[in-house]
């Protein structure tokens, strides 16, 4: 067995703890915001999983990204980020925007075009997110909609 591959007893696999100066930003990036990485293939092994926050500078609008097959869940530490995405239905797309504060959780469905925002001007909003794949996928897109 190879030093990297895991027990083939369930039972005996090491669990990982990640303080916060363990936090890596070598993640894929958005303009506009900071994704720092805690849990994914290349910090602790994960297979299935990517988890770490995201820090939005006061007044500041990331740009416009969707996250491929991933869901990702956001928790909301601090500040008070709105999250903007294109609603379909109807005969026009028209921008939504869900302003949220401490406490709440947005989920944001597979290939969603999105972005984040922080209309504060004074504070950093700070959102821990968790993503069903092992990496951060992140597409980058010049407007909320494809193509």
């Amino acid at each position: 067995m190879m030093a990297s591959e895991p027990p083939q007893d369930p039972f005996h696999r090491r669990l990982h703890h990640i303080v916060p100066a363990g936090l890596s930003a070598e993640t894929a990036q958005t303009g506009g915001m900071v994704r720092r990485a805690a849990i994914s293939g290349a910090s602790v092994g994960s297979s299935r999983l990517w988890m770490g926050q995201t820090h939005v500078a006061p007044s500041t609008v990331s740009a416009n990204h969707h996250h491929g097959e991933s869901e990702t869940a956001i928790y909301v530490v601090s500040g008070t980020p709105s999250f903007v995405f294109l609603d379909m239905e109807g005969d026009e797309p028209r921008e939504v925007r869900i302003d949220a504060k401490p406490g709440d959780y947005v989920f944001v469905p597979p290939f969603v075009p999105h972005r984040e925002e922080n209309p504060d001007p004074e504070s950093e909003a700070v959102v821990v997110i968790a993503r069903s794949t092992q990496e951060a996928v992140v597409v980058n897109l010049d407007e909320l909609r494809w193509g």
